[in-house]
């Protein structure tokens, strides 16, 4: 039997290579949140600079470590599955190269309390306005719309960003999912398992913010074409296994 935690937020935090970010990330998400009710737990995926010695400098954080790199998917399992193990009530997913602001956490936290609600969706593009797309990576744009509107079609759950990572959870939700998909894909897996659970759904606005629009995905999904592929292989193999869900569309 799990024993429940006697904190009720443990807040993950997937890295893989994140020296530059790393230390200024932690100390801030320790300004925002009540340590007395909330842990941090860091996943280091395998990362090959300095990211792992940092890692062990900073206090009052828990790390997973992988010894080789798994992908970001495979990461927030092993952190879902901590706080499954460890009896924590809520989660709340982050991300490391300051795109998701930790000011921000405090909204994430107020909505997952509330009953009916099972996870919070942090969007980019809920007050999205066309001057900004000059702020975002053209391809993750395209590819992030035509997603997310094949997901709206089959989950009817009217979502605007179907990639952020900025999110919080219910644990009691995240019991109900086999989460299985390693890479940056994994979400596509999360929304079809929510539907089939009839998950309660609810998205609130997160600053867009790419500090570098260089940066790039691994040489596997470099390609955009590629990388679409991928996401859409993910999504019909998800269906296959719900034919349920396939027919109603």
């Amino acid at each position: 039997m799990n024993m429940a935690s006697e904190k009720e937020f443990l807040i993950i935090i997937p890295v893989f290579n994140e020296e530059k970010y790393i230390n200024d990330v932690i100390n801030k998400v320790k300004e925002n949140i009540d340590l007395a009710t909330t842990d941090i737990v860091v996943i280091d995926d395998g990362s090959t600079n300095g990211t792992s010695q940092i890692l062990k400098k900073i206090e009052k954080i828990k790390i997973i470590t992988h010894p080789q790199n798994q992908g970001y998917g495979k990461s927030l399992i092993d952190g879902f599955n901590y706080a499954i193990e460890n009896g924590y009530k809520y989660v709340i997913t982050m991300d490391c190269d300051k795109q998701h602001e930790p000011e921000r956490i405090k909204n994430f936290i107020k909505v997952i309390k509330v009953k009916n609600i099972d996870i919070v969706s942090g969007s980019r593009y809920m007050d999205f306005k066309s001057e900004m797309i000059s702020k975002v990576p053209q391809d993750r744009f395209k590819i992030n719309r035509k997603i997310t509107e094949k997901l709206n079609k089959i989950t009817k759950y009217n979502l605007t960003d179907a990639f952020c990572g900025f999110k919080a959870y219910k644990i009691s939700a995240l019991k109900k999912l086999n989460l299985t998909e390693p890479g940056y894909g994994m979400p596509i897996q999360l929304w079809i398992q929510a539907k089939i659970n009839n998950l309660k759904i609810k998205e609130i606005p997160v600053d867009l913010i790419y500090l570098d629009c260089t940066r790039n995905f691994s040489n596997r999904f470099r390609s955009p074409a590629q990388r679409y592929r991928y996401y859409l292989k993910i999504l019909y193999n998800e269906l296959t296994m719900n034919k349920s869900l396939k027919d109603s569309i």
